[in-house]
């Protein structure tokens, strides 16, 4: 028998199935985190580079780019699914991108901060208005503007809509940050970070890095779940949804 999985879409459907998940997601979160921090920290070059080597301090890395790939991710991931709000009026979905954001403006504000600590040993700044760092710190006003928003309006319905259309138009800053790590010509967008290329990374750095990606992506899937169940009780509650009464009940028993 086939799964319908759309039957998901309904608040208290899905509930009950990221309850089940969230343990899983811890679980995915902790094991890999704690390989990869170990595997950078004890596996990989005391050094990078040639002639004007980065000494141990290059290891923030392992922190700063995946917090930064996070960032981005997680930003198309919440404008995604407020798209899926607007066209498909389903609430499931605003509440998916309401949870999404304060998870993402973490991860910016770690690549933020990780990167200003890289920055100061590496080329004698904490803070450059370079298009790299300067996109960055948009992207991050535009997690906090969401949540401002979204918060600043009683109506629920209403804020999820205007919430949502400021997420898909933010979207615009991710291929900027993109294009800005990744600009083919130095003169044209000069920034303290050097090409991102994955093909020339040494082995058990890109392992190391990987890996905590991974594991940051676990930690988004488990905190999202759990505010998003928080969300479905509230509203929920609010509509006189009968199953939360007793689906917290049940869970109240057990």
């Amino acid at each position: 028998m086939a799964l319908n999985w759309f039957r998901f879409a309904a608040p208290s459907a899905f509930y009950p199935l990221a309850g089940r998940a969230i343990p899983i997601f811890w679980w995915l979160t902790v094991i890999p985190l704690v390989i990869g921090l170990v595997w950078g920290f004890f596996m990989t070059p005391d050094q990078l580079g040639g002639t004007n080597a980065q000494k141990e301090y290059y290891r923030i890395i392992f922190i700063h780019v995946p917090t930064a790939w996070m960032s981005m991710w997680l930003y198309v991931v919440m404008a995604g699914w407020a798209a899926v709000g607007l066209v498909f009026k389903t609430r499931l979905s605003f509440m998916m991108a309401n949870a999404i954001a304060p998870t993402g403006a973490v991860f910016t504000f770690l690549a933020l901060w990780t990167g200003a600590f890289w920055g100061r040993p590496s080329w004698g700044t904490y803070w450059d208005w370079d298009p790299r760092l300067t996109a960055e710190l948009i992207l991050f006003f535009l997690y906090i503007g969401y949540i401002a928003l979204h918060s600043a309006i009683d109506d629920t319905r209403r804020a999820d809509r205007a919430a949502a259309l400021l997420a898909i138009v933010g979207l615009v800053m991710v291929p900027v940050i993109f294009w800005s790590v990744n600009c083919p010509d130095p003169n044209q967008c000069a920034a303290l970070h050097q090409r991102s290329d994955l093909t020339r990374m040494e082995g058990n750095i890109l392992f190391s890095m990987l890996t905590i990606t991974f594991a940051f992506w676990m930690y988004s899937f488990a905190t999202t779940l759990m505010r998003l169940r928080s969300l479905i009780l509230e509203r929920e509650s609010a509509a006189g949804a009968s199953w939360v009464e007793t689906t917290l009940g049940k869970e109240g028993a057990s």
